[in-house]
Formats: structure tokens, C-alpha cells, sequence
């Protein structure tokens, strides 16, 4: 190992930046962990700058160089980087991480097709992935993604989907790619794209491409959007996969209150929380990272969607708030979300006859 490569180290991850003239004024260490802001500034030694930290609870962490007289930097010592949607970070496996298996999956031949629907706030773009030589008029289950162009492109949604297609372990269906244009005023608890997803996004994809057993999946805002879809409008999907769901309220969330639709939110998981009987009975799975912010009010939400005797499951994983964690539970988690919504792999079976999809 090179002297300024940085590195898990025993009980320790170090990191390192090569600088032995010290022409930098100091360098932090940008993370999502939440540690202490006097634990993250690196001192400096003879090769440059070093940063030693307990290691974390957590199986791979994302991070980058906070440079003083630079800005935020990858970390030139480490060539893993993972993109984001707010750019690349590098990252670093800890012991006992293990990428899944189907990315090494050679998908089926698919075909993406660009699409645009028409509602009350505005066009929605959107992404129909398919296996090739199936025809539209053909009925096959359907997953729809918010944040879908993104999940393609940092989580590999659409690999996925290749992939659990070729191993059998999933049986043929398409995916529909939903873009976010206005993300935050779309996703946050917002009547009127609810209204625009289940009335006229929905409807639009399934007579476009002929489906049934519609499943819904989001992250972030992106799976409060999804809940809220599917509280407002019932019975339009037959489950929803809900990864790190924002799912605020004013005990478990107070350092979002400046969150520009944290009235909203706060607003409908209050209306969820203190609801008797949920409207609709989709199957719902839920993901969060173990150490993220957002495990409090997903363990809150898990816990009275069970409550409401839905058949809802909450995973907790030991990454963050971040698609490479979402894409790491994908399988099982969304796989067998669509096993028990869909039926066996060859298309067959007992697919779930809740919902607008049967």
C-alpha cells in the first residue's frame, strides 16, 4: 500500500492527501455519516494530511476532501468513485461488503422508450424499459420508479431488471422510468401530482403498454410520494417499495423544519399516523440505512402501517442515504416485493388481485 493511499486499517479508517510541502491551508472530511464536525479536520504530517476515525458501523462509506483553498474533491488516492445525483464521491468497502450478485447478471436484450404524458402539472416524462420482441398489446406486470432516470444511472434500476429477467428469478415485465421535473414541489405530499400519477401517468403507461399488477417504488421524497399516492388514490398499485422514505415529523425530524414543504409532509404522515384503517391494502417493503436520519420516522411508519395490519416490512441496512445503498437491497428486497405481488417467474400463478392492477 502506498504511504498516502487511504484505507481501512484494523479498528480504523484512514485517510491520506499527498501535500508533504503543506501548500494546502487545511483539509475536512466531508461524509453522511453525522460525525462530529472537531473529529472530521485532518492534521497534518510529513507526507501531508492524514485523518484517522473509528471505523463506522456501516459496510462501505461515501465521502470527499473538503480542500481549504480547493473546494470538495474526490479523494486522489482512492480510484473507487460512485456517482450521485449531486455529483461523484469516492468510496471505501469496510469489512464484510459485498456488491450483488446480478450486477455481474448479463441482462436480457430491452429496449427504452421515451414517452410523454400530458396532466394537470404539466408533462411527465417518462422511460418504459421492455424486454425486446414482446409487443406492447402483450400484458406484463409493471414496476414504476420515481427519480427512474437516476435510479437507471446510480442504482442500475434497469440492469436490475435485465438481470432478475435472464435469471428467472423474476418473470417478464416492463419498468416505467418516471423523470422528476419539479422534484421537491412533485414529490412532497403534493395533491396534484398525486392526482397526476394515479389519474393520468398510470393509466397512460398501461393502456400505451398493456400491464397489470402495478408496483410502485421510490426513495427519499420519492416514496413519500409514493405512500401518498396510493393513501390518496387507492388501489392503484398493488405494492410499493419505499427506500429511506422522508417520512417526517415535527419529534423524530426537527433539523428539517426549514425543509420549503415540511408543513406538507409533516402534514400527511401525521394523517397516516393517527388513521385507524388504511384506504387500500397494497403490499408495501420498506429499506433504510441503519445510521441515515431518516431510520426514526421509517421505524415509526413501519411500525403503524403494521399497525393497520398491512403486510408491510421494514430492512435496515448498514449503509446511508445514498442509490448505491438503494441499489444494494434491490434483491431481495424489491424482488421479493414483486415475487409475492406478481406471482411465480414464469408470469404465472398467484399474482395480487389488490389494487387497479388485477
Amino acid at each position: 500500500m502506498s504511504a498516502v493511499e487511504s484505507a481501512v486499517e484494523g479498528a480504523e479508517v484512514v485517510f491520506r492527501l499527498g501535500d508533504a510541502a503543506h501548500t494546502h491551508p487545511g483539509v475536512r472530511l466531508w461524509q453522511e455519516l453525522g460525525l462530529p464536525a472537531e473529529l472530521l479536520e485532518f492534521k497534518p504530517v510529513d507526507y501531508g494530511w492524514e485523518l484517522r476515525l473509528p471505523r463506522p458501523s456501516v459496510h462501505r462509506m461515501e465521502y470527499l476532501f473538503d480542500i481549504a483553498d480547493v473546494g470538495m474533491r474526490t479523494d486522489p488516492t482512492n480510484p473507487r468513485v460512485v456517482g450521485s445525483a449531486f455529483g461523484e464521491h469516492s468510496w471505501l468497502p469496510l469489512p464484510g461488503y459485498v456488491e450483488p450478485a446480478w450486477i455481474d447478471v448479463p441482462p436480457i436484450a430491452s429496449t427504452l422508450t421515451d414517452e410523454t404524458v400530458e396532466s394537470p402539472v404539466g408533462p411527465v416524462d417518462v422511460q418504459v424499459w421492455a424486454p425486446d420482441g414482446i409487443a406492447p398489446t402483450f400484458e406484463l406486470p409493471l414496476l414504476l420508479s420515481h427519480d427512474g432516470p437516476e435510479f437507471a444511472t446510480y442504482a442500475g434500476l434497469t440492469h436490475y431488471a435485465g438481470a432478475m429477467v435472464a435469471s428467472g428469478e423474476l418473470p417478464p415485465f416492463r419498468l416505467a422510468l418516471l423523470r422528476p421535473t419539479t422534484r421537491n414541489l412533485w414529490y412532497a405530499a403534493n395533491p396534484q401530482y398525486a392526482e397526476a400519477l394515479t389519474q393520468y401517468v398510470v393509466p397512460a403507461v398501461r393502456e400505451r403498454y398493456v400491464s397489470r399488477w402495478p408496483v410502485m417504488m421510490g426513495a427519499s421524497l420519492g416514496a413519500l410520494a409514493a405512500l401518498h399516492a396510493e393513501w390518496q388514490f387507492p388501489n392503484t398499485f398493488s405494492g410499493i417499495f419505499l427506500q429511506s422514505g422522508s417520512f417526517f415529523t415535527p419529534e423524530t425530524d426537527p433539523q428539517e423544519a426549514d425543509f420549503e414543504f415540511y408543513a406538507e409532509v409533516t402534514a400527511f404522515v401525521e394523517q397516516v399516523l393517527t388513521a385507524t384503517t388504511a384506504p387500500s391494502t397494497p403490499l408495501i417493503a420498506m429499506t433504510s440505512g441503519a445510521t441515515e436520519e431518516n431510520v426514526h420516522n421509517n421505524r415509526v411508519m413501519a411500525a403503524h402501517l403494521a399497525e393497520l395490519r398491512l403486510d408491510a416490512t421494514l430492512d435496515e441496512t448498514p449503509d446511508m442515504h445514498n442509490f448505491t445503498a438503494w441499489r444494494d437491497v434491490l434483491d431481495p428486497d424489491l424482488t421479493e416485493l414483486l415475487r409475492q405481488t406478481w406471482g411465480g417467474a414464469d408470469g404465472t400463478g398467484a399474482g395480487r388481485a389488490g389494487g387497479a392492477g388485477a
